[in-house]
C-alpha cells in the first residue's frame, strides 16, 4: 500500500518542500489484525547528532519521545485471542504419560492442589503476585549469545512458581533481538535457560511490524543470516518477498564492491527482472551481513521513481518509498567481551549517505524498543499472557522492566511509566545509575537480585523464594528450608 503525501508538515530547512507521509489507515474495523499507534516525531533525525561527535541518545533528559521522524501511525497486531491454559485441561494433556482411569475426573497434580490451597489462604499475597509482571530484556541480562547468565536460571525458576505461594508471576520476553522466527528463537532459549518460554509471551523487535503484511504487497527485506528473514516475513504474511541476493543474483553490476557470493547464496536467491517490479516498502528487520550491498540497494530504492529499480524520481521527496528498521539499538552485548555494533549504526550510515546525496535528512520509522508501539504490542501479550496463566485477561498494575541497555530499555520503560530496572551483566557497565537515563528501580549486579528485590517491595520483605512440598495449608507448617 502507498504512502500519501500533504503540506502540513513544518520543517526547519528553508528550502525543503513542505509534507507529511502517513501510511494509508484502512477503515476502523475490530475485526481487522492490527492496532495503530499514533507516532510522535522528532525535528531531527539522528544522522545529525550522531556525526559530530558520536554520541548514545536519546536520552530520557531529553524526553524525546520516539526516534522516528516519519509522521505516521504505527501499525501493531491485535494479539490472538483463542483458547487458552485452564483448570479444564485434562490432566493427560498437562502430564503426557500419566494414566487416568477412564470414567474418573480429571485430577490435578498434588503440589497444583497445595498451591492453589495457600494461595487461597494468603489472598492478600496472591492478589498481590497476580498485579505485578516483569518485561525481561534477553542479550545482556539472561544470556549472552549462546551462553547463559547463571543467575537468569534461578531468577526463572521463582517466577514459574518455586516461590512460597507455588505461584506463577507474569512475566514476558521483551528483545530488540531479531532474525529469527519467534518459535525458533523461543526453543533456542528455553534449551539454554532451563525454564519453558512460549511464543505468547515473546517478542522480539519485527514481532510487531507483522502488522504491516495487511499494508504492503512486495517489500523488500534486510538483514540477518542467510535466508531466515524471507521466512520471518512468510509467517508474517507477507505475499512477495525480495531479499538483497534475489536483487545481486540478477544484476551483479548493482553492487561493485562485493567480493563473493556463494554458490549456496545463488543457489537460493530468486533473481528475476526488477525493472518490472514496485517494491511497496523496505524493511530492515536485523542487522545486516553485508553493509555495502545492502546500503546501495536501499540507496538506489530510496532515489527510485516508485519504488522500480533502475528508475531515478525527479524528486525523491515527492512519493519516497517507507522504509522501516525493527529496532534502532548502536550496541549489542555479544560473547565478545564488548558490545558490538548493532542495527543503529547500520540505520545511521544510511542517513548520513542519505544526506550527502540529497541534502535532506530520511524519513523513516524504527520500532523496538524505546519505541511507544512495542510498549503498547507488550500490553496486549502481556493481558493475553496472565489470561494463560491466571485466566484473567487483564493488564497487571506493577510492571518491572529489565535491560541493561539505558538507551533503550531504560529510556523507553521509564517513558512508559513502567519501574526499570539495569543490570551490569550487559551493555551497561558505569558506576552507580546511568546519569542520562537513570533506572526508577534502580541498577543490580544480575537480574535475580532484580527479581528478589521486586518481589519483597510487592509481596513483603518475608516472601520466600522456595516452593515447600512439606507446607500445610492449615498451618503453614513447614520443615523444609524456604529462604536461599
Amino acid at each position: 500500500m502507498s504512502t500519501t503525501a500533504s503540506p502540513n508538515k513544518p520543517n526547519r530547512d528553508s528550502d525543503r518542500p513542505i509534507f507529511r507521509r502517513m501510511l494509508s489507515t484502512p477503515a476502523d474495523d475490530e475485526t481487522r489484525g492490527t492496532i495503530e499507534v499514533p507516532s510522535s516525531r522528532s525535528p531531527f533525525a539522528d544522522s545529525e547528532e550522531f556525526m559530530h561527535p558520536l554520541s548514545a541518545a536519546p536520552s530520557s533528559r531529553e524526553r524525546r519521545g520516539s526516534r522516528n521522524s516519519f509522521g505516521a501511525t504505527l501499525p501493531i497486531p491485535r494479539t490472538k485471542r483463542g483458547s487458552r491454559l485452564s483448570t479444564s485441561v485434562a490432566l493427560e494433556d498437562a502430564l503426557p504419560g500419566l494414566a487416568i482411569r477412564a470414567g474418573m475426573p480429571s485430577m490435578q497434580p498434588t503440589r497444583e492442589i497445595l498451591a492453589s490451597q495457600i494461595q487461597d489462604m494468603s489472598h492478600v499475597k496472591t492478589k498481590a503476585a497476580k498485579d505485578m509482571a516483569f518485561a525481561f530484556d534477553i542479550d545482556g541480562v539472561l544470556v549472552h549469545g549462546d551462553r547463559l547468565i547463571p543467575e537468569a536460571k534461578r531468577a526463572l525458576e521463582i517466577l514459574n512458581g518455586d516461590n512460597e505461594l507455588g505461584i506463577k508471576i507474569p512475566h514476558i520476553f521483551l528483545t530488540n533481538g531479531s532474525g529469527k522466527i519467534e518459535s525458533e528463537r523461543c526453543e533456542q532459549l528455553s534449551e539454554i535457560i532451563g525454564s519453558p518460554i512460549s511464543t505468547e509471551q515473546f517478542i522480539q523487535s519485527h514481532t510487531p511490524m507483522s502488522a504491516l503484511s495487511e499494508y504492503y504487497e512486495t517489500v523488500l527485506v534486510v538483514g540477518g543470516e542467510k535466508y531466515k528473514c524471507r521466512d520471518v516475513a512468510k509467517v508474517y504474511g507477507f505475499k512477495d518477498i525480495i531479499v538483497p541476493n534475489d536483487i545481486y543474483a540478477a544484476n551483479p553490476q548493482i553492487s561493485p564492491l562485493k567480493e563473493f557470493f556463494t554458490p549456496e547464496q545463488k543457489a537460493t536467491s530468486n533473481p528475476r527482472d526488477f525493472s518490472k517490479v514496485k517494491i511497496d516498502a523496505i524493511l530492515v528487520f536485523s542487522d545486516s551481513r553485508d553493509y555495502a550491498t545492502d546500503l546501495q540497494i536501499i540507496i538506489d530504492l530510496l532515489l527510485s521513481e516508485g519504488g522500480v529499480l533502475g528508475t531515478k524520481a525527479k524528486d525523491p521527496l515527492a512519493n519516497p518509498i517507507p522504509i522501516y528498521f525493527s529496532q534502532g539499538d548502536l550496541l549489542c552485548p555479544t560473547e565478545y567481551p564488548t558490545p558490538r555494533m548493532s542495527q543503529g549504526t547500520f540505520r545511521i550510515a544510511l542517513e548520513a549517505i542519505y544526506k550527502s546525496l540529497t541534502g535532506h535528512e530520511l524519513e523513516r520509522v524504527v520500532y523496538g524498543k524505546p519505541e511507544l508501539a512495542t510498549y503498547k504490542y507488550a500490553d496486549e501479550v502481556m493481558s493475553s499472557w496472565m489470561e494463560t496463566i491466571h485466566n484473567e485477561e487483564r493488564l497487571p498494575h506493577n510492571i518491572y522492566m529489565v535491560g541493561d541497555n539505558p538507551q533503550s530499555d531504560i529510556v523507553g520503560g521509564n517513558m512508559y511509566g513502567w519501574n526499570t530496572c539495569l543490570v551490569r551483566t550487559g551493555v551497561y557497565q558505569g558506576e552507580g545509575n546511568d546519569k542520562e537515563n537513570p533506572a526508577s528501580f534502580g541498577v543490580f549486579p544480575n537480574v535475580l537480585d532484580v527479581v528478589k528485590a521486586a518481589l519483597r517491595k510487592e509481596l513483603g520483605p518475608d516472601f520466600k523464594f522456595r516452593w515447600s512440598d512439606e507446607m500445610n495449608p492449615v498451618t503453614g507448617d513447614t520443615s523444609a528450608p524456604a529462604v536461599e
